[in-house]
């Protein structure tokens, strides 16, 4: 148990750092194409934060593990917002100036409420998966297209957030293809470490792949946000560590439900709709009020507060069987 616990934690380091380097290398050449910066800070770096989720769920949904796809989805959306959240602006309160995080917070909801809508009959349809990857291209198309009228105007700090965080040009395409190299090799093995032994380590303990998506997998794969936000938030990027957490929760319901369902549509633990979806949704609804207060800030007591939320939640899931079980 030991090793695979090991390999665990291995293997969603590995995966993080893959989808780092794998996000790098995209930028700098696509920057090389002459693609706007604007549209590369909207596409390939504000996905980036998720890939480790949609990678991990695109593996499990080939293995026929929809659960571990499902609740990796579910919970690093519940993560993002009690945990990363929570621990950023215990270490520096926030405060949000960009309006373009109070116009795509509405989307964040909606986004959330169509996912219990696919998922309240426990079967995720190829239809489901359609639709749901439909919404994610839908929503880029928007925030492309909020952000340009951003930059035009030049009113924005978020956009302007985003331009300065891209890779610089000095960056060569030759050093972009090693890590481009580097990242393709990682990634693979990485998550074919993280699923057999989280497989393990659930049937070790006695929890569902459900539980074991929802928790460890989805903290370990929300590594990237993790370092976007604290990193962010200890530069004074307030808007740009919020907008990615809001970009990430997007796409997690988006593609990592998505693809899943797209690529081997099947049945979903029960407890995925009853227990973790309305867990999902109010700590979404909860993250939409704290953005949209008057004051526009999130301060420490609150980050305190949704911390305790994520402790008592991972206590509830792995120490109250009756919880566990329904």
């Amino acid at each position: 148990m030991f090793v695979a616990s090991a390999l665990l934690i291995v293997g969603l380091i590995l995966l993080a750092y893959g989808a780092d380097r794998l996000v790098f290398s995209a930028a700098i050449l696509c920057r090389s194409f002459g693609i706007p910066p604007l549209i590369i800070g909207m596409t390939v770096v504000s996905i980036g934060t998720s890939l480790p989720e949609m990678i991990l769920s695109f593996s499990a949904a080939q293995h026929g593990q929809m659960d571990l796809a499902v609740g990796t989805a579910l919970g690093s959306n519940i993560a993002n917002i009690l945990l990363i959240l929570g621990g950023a602006a215990l270490l520096h309160p926030l405060t949000i100036h960009s309006n373009l995080i109070r116009r795509e917070l509405p989307l964040m909801l909606l986004v959330s409420l169509l996912s219990g809508l696919m998922l309240f009959d426990n079967y995720l349809s190829r239809l489901d998966g359609v639709s749901l990857i439909a919404i994610a291209l839908i929503y880029l198309l928007v925030a492309i297209r909020i952000a340009r009228r951003a930059e035009r105007d030049n009113n924005d700090t978020l956009t302007r957030e985003q331009l300065a965080e891209l890779p610089r040009e000095e960056s060569g395409n030759t050093v972009a293809f090693l890590w481009l190299a580097v990242a393709l090799i990682i990634l693979p093995m990485a998550t074919r470490m993280v699923i057999d032994n989280a497989t393990a380590f659930a049937a070790y303990f006695g929890v569902s792949e459900l539980v074991m998506g929802a928790t460890l997998i989805a903290v370990g794969t929300s590594l990237p946000e993790l370092a976007t936000v604290i990193a962010g938030a200890l530069k004074g990027e307030d808007d740009i560590a919020i907008g990615n957490l809001i970009g990430a929760n997007i796409y997690n319901i988006a593609i990592v439900l998505g693809l899943p369902a797209l690529m081997n549509p099947g049945s979903v633990d029960e407890h995925a709709f009853a227990r973790d979806y309305w867990v999902m949704l109010g700590v979404s609804v909860l993250f939409a009020l704290l953005c949209l207060q008057r004051s526009r800030r999130i301060g420490r007591l609150a980050g305190a507060l949704l911390l305790c939320g994520f402790t008592a939640w991972v206590a509830l899931l792995w120490i109250q069987p009756d919880f566990i079980n329904g």
